[in-house]
This record gives structure tokens, C-alpha cells and sequence, in this order.
């Protein structure tokens, strides 16, 4: 297994609020508003954990620019971990 699956693993094992959250956008593109009602945690904390793991490379913002109404997706390493992890 690669270095950086790894890394990807353990960050998100580490935390259940990481791993709803991935799932939930690994089912389609969705907004801060949408994860927290799906995952039902606050926006404020979907945002900390959106800012980690597009940090670390499980996530991407697709407009970045947008103050409301951001749009985020899984990607590569992302659809790894899910596939490993499920």
C-alpha cells in the first residue's frame, strides 16, 4: 500500500466525524450545509474537518472563490480510502 494511502487511512480512522463526512460526499458533490445536516454536526465543525482533509489531500474545493455556497468532492486518494475502509 502506498505512503500516502496510509497516511490517508490512519487520519481518517482516527476520527468517525472525518469518516461520515468523506462518505457523505463520496456519494456525490455537496455543500458544507448539506454534509452537516446529513452527518448532523454543526457547519462550523464540517468546516474545520473539510479544511483537514482538503489539506491533506482527501478532498477538493471546486470553487474555491465562492464565500456561500462552496462545492466539495472526493477525490483520487479520497475514493482510496473509502474503498479500502468500506
Amino acid at each position: 500500500m502506498e505512503k500516502p494511502v496510509i497516511i490517508a487511512l490512519s487520519l481518517v480512522k482516527s476520527s468517525e466525524y472525518r469518516w461520515k463526512i468523506l462518505k457523505t460526499i463520496g456519494g456525490g458533490i455537496k455543500t458544507p450545509s448539506e454534509i452537516a445536516k446529513e452527518v448532523k454536526i454543526r457547519l462550523n465543525h464540517v468546516s474545520m474537518f473539510l479544511k483537514d482533509m482538503k489539506k491533506n489531500g482527501l478532498v477538493e474545493c471546486l470553487n474555491e472563490e465562492t464565500k456561500k455556497g462552496r462545492l466539495y468532492q472526493v477525490t483520487k486518494l479520497g475514493k482510496d480510502v473509502i474503498a479500502k475502509l468500506s
